[in-house]
This record gives structure tokens, C-alpha cells and sequence, in this order.
């Protein structure tokens, strides 16, 4: 299964929190050095303003997501990521 996240890059979900959230999934895929492994990339607005910020990882559809939360979930899905040589 590929490895991927997508950032709800609506007006809302940026506005409260994925701003920020962009550059921390940047600098945790990078940091780590599995950038090469992980697809990375935005979407328009998913319909789920209420509910933001919104996130999609492997497949997972998170809400509310705050940055503890986040860094939670990036340990949780990519911890075990082994860069391929």
C-alpha cells in the first residue's frame, strides 16, 4: 500500500490549523528522511468545513486535528517507514 497524506487546503481547514500543519508534515517527512517514501501533496476543499482541520492519511479521513494530534498520527502511520535503497 503506498504511503500517502493529503492536506485539506480549503479555506477553513487552512485558516485553522493546516497552514501551520503544511510546514510541520514537511519538516516531520524530511526530518525523518522518508519524504522520498511518502506521497505528499493537497486537495481542494472536502465539504467537511465544520469538522476542520481535515487530513487524509493512508486512506484515513481525520478531523479536528490539532498539532499534538497530529505528530501523534505521523508516529502512528510512519514510524516503521524504512527508506528503500
Amino acid at each position: 500500500m503506498e504511503k500517502m497524506i493529503v492536506i485539506c487546503m480549503g479555506s477553513s481547514c487552512f485558516a485553522r490549523g493546516n497552514r501551520d500543519h503544511l510546514e510541520l508534515i514537511e519538516n516531520y517527512l524530511h526530518g525523518n528522511r522518508i519524504d522520498a517514501e511518502v506521497r505528499f501533496s493537497g486537495c481542494r476543499c472536502r465539504g467537511e468545513c465544520g469538522r476542520g482541520p481535515n487530513l487524509e492519511i493512508n486512506g484515513n479521513l481525520y478531523h479536528e486535528v490539532d498539532t499534538g494530534t497530529l505528530l501523534d498520527l505521523l508516529e502512528f502511520h510512519f514510524s516503521g517507514v524504512t527508506i528503500e535503497t
